[in-house]
This record gives structure tokens, sequence and C-alpha cells, in this order.
């Protein structure tokens, strides 16, 4: 299998979680990593900076490049683009990760929040995939890779929440057009999606320790991430990939290492739209 050795990865919101769960595991081979987050100082409830995270990959064995990253800004992405292919001769991947999240009704969503998801969810991805492009068709095996999930249409995942719904699927139609508009090109547009909660600090602020028990690590998304764009983009595109289908399609069964240590399989909480 091939790996991600000299390989340029611009990750958003890459400072903390899955987008730097998955910028180690590219390190690991020796990849270099744009951090491209708006976390530029440590936040009050969140840890991690994009200083840290560069700290992280490097640590990991990769070359990190971090940048002050705001997705929703067209100038600011074209830039952070030009500057990520300056310094590692090119990008490889793009990993759209950067997210906005309510889980709330239509009477109790501001505009205020109604926007914000869908600037960074739809806009943010959009942008990034567009900028990015250029790039990409240049490269020896280009892949984009959405953290979002399929194409599920079923009532009782917009009616809790249909604006938040509405901006995560957003970013897997972006999945659905562009992998047919660039299949000529070789590039490879996939999604990935977890089968369970993640742990991550944002799910640390929602319910705390018990909560985040009943998760699977970072590192499950990290692993099917990697397997995915170390496929050959000409023949694994236009996917709406589940994380622990990913593992199992490569032959990892036992899944027990992205577990807590004392929690069962049966007493994960399912995640959104699957």
């Amino acid at each position: 299998m091939a790996d991600l050795k000299g390989k340029t990865l611009f990750i958003t919101g890459a400072s903390r979680g899955i987008g730097l769960a998955i910028g180690k595991r590219a390190a690991a081979d020796g990849a270099n990593v744009v951090i491209a987050a708006k976390t530029k100082e440590p936040h009050a409830k969140l840890k991690g900076t994009i200083y840290s995270a560069s700290d992280d990959i490097e640590a990991a064995g990769g070359k990190a490049l971090p940048l002050v990253v705001d997705v929703r800004e067209e100038e600011i992405v074209e830039a952070a683009m030009k500057q990520a292919a300056d310094t590692f001769g090119g990008i490889d991947i793009l990993i759209n990760n950067a997210s906005a999240i309510s889980l709330t009704g239509t009477q109790e969503t501001p505009m205020k929040r109604y926007d914000l998801m869908h600037q960074v969810n739809i806009r943010g991805t959009f942008l990034c995939s567009q900028k990015a492009i250029p790039y990409l068709k240049k490269a020896d095996n280009p892949h984009v890779l959405n953290l979002s999930p399929p194409l599920n249409f079923e009532t009782h995942w917009f009616a809790p929440h249909v604006a938040y719904s509405m901006a995560k699927y957003g970013m897997s139609l972006c999945v659905l057009g562009m992998a047919e508009e660039f299949k000529k090109a070789g590039i490879a547009f996939n999604a990935l999606w977890p089968r369970t909660a993640i742990a991550t600090a944002a799910m640390d602020m929602i319910g705390g320790p018990e909560v985040r028990n009943k998760c699977r690590k970072v590192e499950i998304m990290a692993d099917a991430a990697y397997l995915i764009l170390t496929k050959p983009s000409r023949e694994f595109t236009g996917n709406f990939c589940i994380d622990d289908e990913v593992l199992k399609d490569a032959g990892i069964t036992d899944l027990s290492k992205y577990r807590f240590e004392g929690v069962e399989e049966k007493d994960l909480l399912p995640d959104f739209f699957v």
C-alpha cells in the first residue's frame, strides 16, 4: 500500500480534534501538514492552537505549516493555498474538516448561528475545494476528503436541527457533484463520517467525561482517513464512507483500541445521520 511520505495535506480546522488526528497520522509517514485554522491564541474552553498543533505534527514525524485561516474568507483561503504550495512544492490532499454546529430547532436557531453554519460548512468547503483544485490537478494522487455524512435524506435527521443538517449535507453534496465534475482530472472527492460519537474537546464541552467515555477515540477517524487517502484517486471517488466500515474493508475487525477502557461496543453513542 502507498503511504503519505512527502505528501502535502491542507487540513481546515486542524488545531485540535479529528483534523489534528488526521494530520498526526499522515505525519507519521513524513507528510507535510498545513494547519489551517482560526485559533491563534489559546481558547478559554478548547485546548489547542495552530502552534501547539504544529508542535504535535513535527513530534509525530512530519513538517508543519501553521496558518491562521478563516474558511469563509476568499482572499485568506487563496493566499493560504498559495503559501502552502510555495512552501512544500504543491498540495496533494485537502481535508475539509472545519465545521460549525448548533443542534437547535427552527425557531431556536438565531440567523447569526444559521449563517455561521452555512458559511463555514457549505461555503467553506466549496471555497477551499475551489482554490485547491488548480494545485490538486498537478498532484500524483490528489484527494479531497470532506468530514460529512452519507446522503441519507430521512426526516428524523432533519426535524430536530434543520439548519445544521442542511449545512452538513451541503458538504456531502459537494462530494456528489465534484467527484463527477473532476473525475477526468483524476481528483478524488470522498466523504468520511463516524459510526459513533467521537471524543473531541467539543464533545467534552457538550457532555463532559460521562459522554466522552461513550465515544470512540479520534484515532479511528484518522486511521480511516489514512486508508482512503492512500487509495488511487482515479479508482476511489464519490464515496460516502463510515469509519468502521473503511477499517473492516481493510481487514481491521478488532476496534477495541478505539474505545476507552471498560467501555463495551454496545455502550457507544451512535452519531447523527447513520
